[in-house]
């Protein structure tokens, strides 16, 4: 049995001091994974700029489940070789609700943490990919930013009502935001037009053609970029390197999800653009990860990835379906409203392993935590 009520209280040991060349480069290679807790620490005594450029990096990272600056930094990298304006875009919306977070006077902790950051740069970035106007378009960036500041707004307010429950505000916001700017502008707005999302399910007359297994592996890793929108392998590759840098257990989860995910849309016989470009990838990677993230890993929550990839799949086929028919996109609210529902489980056998949500870190840390409180509570049981 794991009780999570006076494990998350334990501290972990100060580190001894490593000894010799390969200790030390261990070490240095494990202050760069995890939440770099010890650069959030050492920062807090510096200037204004350096410390909102964290904020802002972890703010990136926290789009995918993570908060590691240096992660943020990678995921930076890929967006700018994806496409420089979506970059910009993306940083836009992040600065714009950030400092709206700022001005509202929303907990120090949580922004500096980069919580209200993320919902504004996936605005941001879906902007970008949805307008038909083009790049350098400079006058989106006047409802990218009022995207942006709208998402904290949204934030704030949900947030008190959530952590009734030991939910996370997660990507809620950004999903509202999206799908009303794209109702309110449409394909024919002349100041802000927009391309009409497409539904998944494919004609009869397309997908008889015979299936292409490398771009269909190259859309699996294509699955963990699109939820940056990046649709190349290369930037792809980043994210998940980044990913990978935070926790190894979540950077096998997200491919797993994006499998699992893939799989589901070839047995529901959609395009195969939307196989191949990671469309029907990137929800079910998200779903695998909430799991991950949230719960302690064993042969249960790890099934439990499992279904909620498979169920995160399913879900947005059919939303994509659905919304599609007006032009919208499902977005992410797929693998959103499956992961609250996962999160708000009540059965022992996965409630005992949830992790309260202002506890979550890496998959491994917590892992390491649940070890000191077992260790600690069979001494307190042996005196």
């Amino acid at each position: 049995m794991v009780s999570t009520g006076n494990m998350w209280i334990l501290e972990k040991n100060t580190p001894q001091q490593p000894r010799g060349l390969k200790q030390r480069v261990i070490s240095a290679l494990l202050y760069c994974t995890g939440e770099m807790k010890q650069l959030h620490t050492h920062m807090k005594d510096k200037s204004f700029l350096l410390q909102f450029s964290e904020w802002c990096l972890r703010g990136i990272s926290r789009v995918i489940l993570l908060n590691n600056p240096l992660s943020g930094a990678l995921i930076l990298a890929a967006l700018l070789l994806e496409s420089p304006w979506q970059a910009l875009l993306g940083m836009l919306g992040l600065l714009a609700s950030t400092l709206t977070a700022i001005i509202l006077g929303q907990d120090w902790e949580e922004v500096s943490s980069g919580l209200y950051g993320f919902n504004g740069m996936l605005v941001a970035l879906l902007m970008g990919v949805f307008s038909s106007a083009g790049d350098w378009y400079w006058w989106l960036l006047l409802p990218v930013c009022l995207g942006g500041a709208t998402t904290t707004f949204i934030s704030s307010s949900l947030a008190p009502v959530l952590e009734r429950w030991d939910l996370p505000v997660s990507v809620f916001p950004f999903n509202t935001v999206i799908v009303l700017y794209l109702a309110c502008t449409g394909t024919s707005n002349p100041y802000f037009p927009n391309y009409p999302a497409q539904p998944p399910g494919a004609p009869e007359s397309t997908n008889h053609t015979q299936l292409h297994v490398p771009q269909l592996l190259q859309g699996v890793v294509l699955g963990v970029g699109q939820i940056f929108a990046c649709e190349t392998l290369g930037p792809s590759l980043l994210i998940l390197g980044a990913v990978f840098l935070f926790s190894p257990v979540l950077a096998v989860h997200a491919l797993l999800g994006s499998v699992i995910s893939t799989v589901a849309g070839m047995s529901m016989s959609v395009q195969y653009s939307f196989l191949y470009s990671g469309l029907s990838g990137f929800n079910g990677a998200l779903g695998c990860m909430v799991v991950g993230a949230f719960f302690l890993f064993s042969w249960r929550t790890h099934l439990l990835s499992i279904a909620n990839a498979l169920l995160s799949a399913y879900t947005d086929i059919a939303l994509s379906n659905l919304l599609g028919v007006v032009g919208l996109p499902a977005s992410s609210w797929a693998a959103t409203l499956t992961g609250t529902l996962v999160l708000l489980l009540t059965g022992e056998n996965f409630k005992e392993y949830r992790i309260p949500t202002g506890k979550v870190t890496s998959p491994e840390h917590n892992l390491r935590l649940h070890k000191q409180w077992s260790v600690a509570n069979t001494n307190t049981t042996d005196v």
